[in-house]
Order: C-alpha cells, then sequence, then structure tokens
C-alpha cells in the first residue's frame, strides 16, 4: 500500500491558496448581491428565493463533479482540471453580474455564477484527503480555513471600497463602484487558482491499469445515480450526525449572508431609500464589519491544531458554534455600528472551525478511493438547509418575521445553538482508529 509522505508547510500553503481566490467570489457576493436585488425592485420576502441559485447548483454540481473527479486522470492530474473549468466560468459571470439591467438577469447570473464556483471548489476538499497523511489532514483544513479567511477577509474589504471616490480618474472607464469590485474580486478569483494548479501536482492511482479499468467499467450516468445512492444509505454513522451538525450550522450562516448587509443598512442605519448614499453607507459597514470574521477566522485556524490535540475536534467545533450563536443573537441588542465588530469575532471562531472540524472528523470514516464522491455528499448536507431556507424564509419574513431583517439574524444565531448541542453526541467516534479502506 502507497503511504503518502508528509508534506512541507509551503507545499500545504500552495495546494490551499485556490481557496483564497475562491472565496472572493462568495465574498462579493454576500456583501452586494441582496442589496443589488433590493435596489432592482425585490422585496424582503423575496430575497431568500433569489438566493436559491447557491444551494440549488451545489446540490446537482457538486456530487457529480465529486464522482467525474474520483475518475479523473490527465495532464493536469484528478482535481486540478475542475479547479481550473471552474474557475474560468467563475471569472466570466463575476465580469457580467454588476451590468445586469434587470432583476432576473441579476438572478440568472447568480445561477451561472454559483453553478461554476462549485465546479472549482469541490476538489477542493478531496484533494487535501488525497494528498495528505492521516495525522496532516487537520492540518491541511486548517491550512485551508486560513485561506478562506484571507481570501474572504479581503474581498469584503474590496466589497467595502468607494474605488470611484478614492480613484476619481477610474469614472472614466467605470460606470460604478460596485462594477470594480466585482472585477476586482473575478481577478482574484482566477489569479489564486492559477496559482495552486501551477504549484502543486497529484498522486497518479496506485494501480494505473486497475483505475483505467475500473473507469472503463464503471462510467455513465447510471453507475452514477447508483453509488451516490449505495453513499448516501450506507453512510458511516458519523457521517449521519455530522450531517445534522452540518445542516443547521449552515442554516444559521445563510439566514446572516442573506440579511446581514440589508439588516446593518435598513435597521442600524435606518436608511429607507435604497438609492441613498445612506444606505450604501450600511451596505458598505456590514462588508467592512464582516472582514472582522475572516480575519479571526483566520487567526483561530493557526490555533486550532494545537486547541484539537488538548480538548478534541469534537469540544473545538463545540466551541466555535456557541461563539458563532451568541455572536449573531448580539446583533440584535447593537445600536452603534462600531460594535458590530464584535458579534463578528464571534461568527469568525465559529466560522473557522465550520470549514474545518467537519472534514477532519469525516476523512477518518469514509473509504480513501471515494473522498470525491463522499465529499460531494457530504457537502449536500450544506446545501440542502440553504434550499429550505431559499424556500421557506420569504413566507417567514413575510407572515412571522413582518419582513424584520434582524428577526432572520436571531433565527440563525439559535440554529448554531441547536448544532453545538448536535456536535456533542459525536464525541464516541472521535478517537476510534483509522481504517484504510
Amino acid at each position: 500500500m502507497h503511504t503518502k509522505p508528509k508534506l512541507s508547510f509551503w507545499q500545504i500553503f500552495n495546494m490551499s491558496v485556490g481557496f483564497f481566490g475562491i472565496q472572493h467570489g462568495f465574498s462579493i457576493q454576500f456583501a452586494r448581491m441582496s442589496a443589488i436585488y433590493e435596489q432592482l425592485g425585490a422585496t424582503p420576502d423575496q430575497i431568500p428565493l433569489l438566493w436559491l441559485a447557491a444551494p440549488m447548483t451545489g446540490l446537482i454540481v457538486q456530487p457529480i463533479i465529486g464522482y467525474m473527479s474520483d475518475r479523473t486522470w490527465g495532464k493536469l492530474g484528478r482535481r486540478r482540471p475542475y479547479f481550473l473549468v471552474g474557475a474560468i466560468l467563475a471569472t466570466i459571470a463575476l465580469f457580467v453580474m454588476p451590468n445586469s439591467g434587470s432583476l432576473w438577469v441579476a438572478a440568472g447570473m447568480l445561477w451561472v455564477l454559483d453553478a461554476s464556483i462549485n465546479i472549482s471548489m469541490e476538489p477542493f476538499r478531496a484533494f487535501v484527503a488525497d494528498k495528505l497523511p492521516h495525522e496532516q489532514v487537520s492540518f491541511g483544513y486548517a491550512m485551508q480555513v486560513i485561506m478562506i479567511g484571507i481570501g474572504g477577509g479581503l474581498g469584503f474589504w474590496i466589497a467595502s471600497k468607494d474605488w470611484l471616490a478614492i480613484f476619481p480618474s477610474l469614472s472614466n472607464y467605470f460606470t460604478s463602484s460596485t462594477q470594480l469590485q466585482f472585477y476586482i474580486c473575478a481577478v482574484m478569483f482566477l489569479g489564486g487558482v492559477l496559482y495552486t494548479i501551477f504549484t502543486s501536482n497529484e498522486y497518479p492511482p496506485e494501480d494505473m491499469e486497475e483505475f483505467k479499468k475500473h473507469k472503463r467499467e464503471n462510467r455513465g450516468i447510471k453507475h452514477w445515480a447508483t453509488e451516490t445512492y449505495n453513499c448516501i444509505f450506507h453512510m458511516p454513522a458519523p457521517m449521519k450526525r455530522l450531517a445534522w451538525v452540518q445542516f443547521f450550522s449552515w442554516m444559521g450562516l445563510f439566514c446572516m449572508w442573506i440579511f446581514y448587509s440589508v439588516a446593518v443598512a435598513n435597521h442600524i442605519f435606518n436608511a429607507v431609500d435604497k438609492h441613498s448614499e445612506l444606505y450604501e453607507l450600511g451596505i458598505r459597514t456590514a462588508s467592512s464589519t464582516m472582514t472582522t470574521y475572516q480575519i479571526i477566522s483566520t487567526a483561530f485556524a493557526f490555533m486550532i491544531p494545537l486547541i484539537a490535540r488538548r480538548l478534541g475536534n469534537v469540544m473545538v467545533h463545540t466551541i466555535g458554534l456557541v461563539c458563532a450563536g451568541a455572536g449573531l443573537l448580539s446583533i440584535y441588542f447593537i445600536k452603534d455600528p462600531n460594535f458590530l465588530y464584535v458579534s463578528m469575532f464571534g461568527v469568525g471562531i465559529g466560522w473557522a472551525t465550520i470549514l474545518s472540524m467537519p472534514y477532519a472528523l469525516l476523512v477518518r470514516h469514509v473509504p480513501k478511493k471515494k473522498y470525491g464522491i463522499y465529499m460531494g455528499i457530504f457537502n449536500m448536507f450544506i446545501v440542502i438547509p440553504e434550499i429550505i431556507s431559499s424556500l421557506v424564509l420569504g413566507w417567514f419574513m413575510k407572515n412571522v418575521f413582518n419582513n424584520n431583517y434582524m428577526d432572520a439574524i436571531i433565527l440563525g444565531g439559535v440554529f448554531m445553538f441547536i448544532a453545538a448541542i448536535i456536535v456533542q453526541t459525536l464525541r464516541k467516534y472521535e478517537n476510534m482508529p483509522v481504517e484504510e479502506k
């Protein structure tokens, strides 16, 4: 059996930079899309449904890409071809998005953007499991968190700046700062992914002939559907519990991402006119404060391996979820926008553990030859709650919350605490021996 060598810090760094780029695609949409929708005429109860693109494309694309990447080998390897194709398509979508002239054009472009991001992002999780020995897996996912934090923070910072006010001469070439924000994030996205593609290699299948034979004999939609079905209904017990943790924690995150920026503009800055400078200031302030949670997640990611060795992955994740829940609930009581940075501090700790601990716990219990498809299936438990949020939150906004964005933020905090309770049920699985399969 092939034993994977330990990689150096810089090798793990290089293979994680792509996540730095990808986060610019997420940050700019979280910072600006709800505001774009409002400015194009969307009502509060319509906004969740307009966000359906993100989870639906994830649900469809991720299992397919995971399955395909398990069976791919070429000049770029197994996972890197998907990094490249997704990055190119996402970059094109980011250049088109800020020029949308109608609500439905903007919504359509979000579908294209999120499908492309998922093509590029999904194989990155399996990339860590492919390349690293078990003793380095936690550090590999922690490094991804660091890159996500830096990239996401920079993306929110880019979205928080009025570039045409800072560089007035750019108004000769661009019509708005929003346009520039999307263009800069597009370049960062593509650059980060290309860096990883050109600086990281991949290990070929241990038995190439067996790999090719298996690929020939197990191909097509029918086999994909059969294998996906079997993997879903024969999930290891720890994965089933982690699925519920993912469900509630990502419900909480989605509530924040959809409503945070507009909640700040509407309820903390009291901006009534969606086209006013006060409203734009509220949106930029929200983007600026969200930079904090990315910075904190980056800093905390450096500490995760050390804390996990002392307390275990389960306890680290529990602490993170409690901090995220407290951070979201605290927003309700804030009147001074400066205190939003404190709220985002707690969210940042939770974000760091959400991005790393579930995968570090999962990878011990799935067959290594099926990392791609299992990671794709596992990520379904991210997108399913987001789909439910998109379909249901609009009704709640209109009929229960009276279109109060803050109520949705509170609900997000409650979901985080529920996830923290469930994750404690994983303690008995944490120290089970790793099985090479």
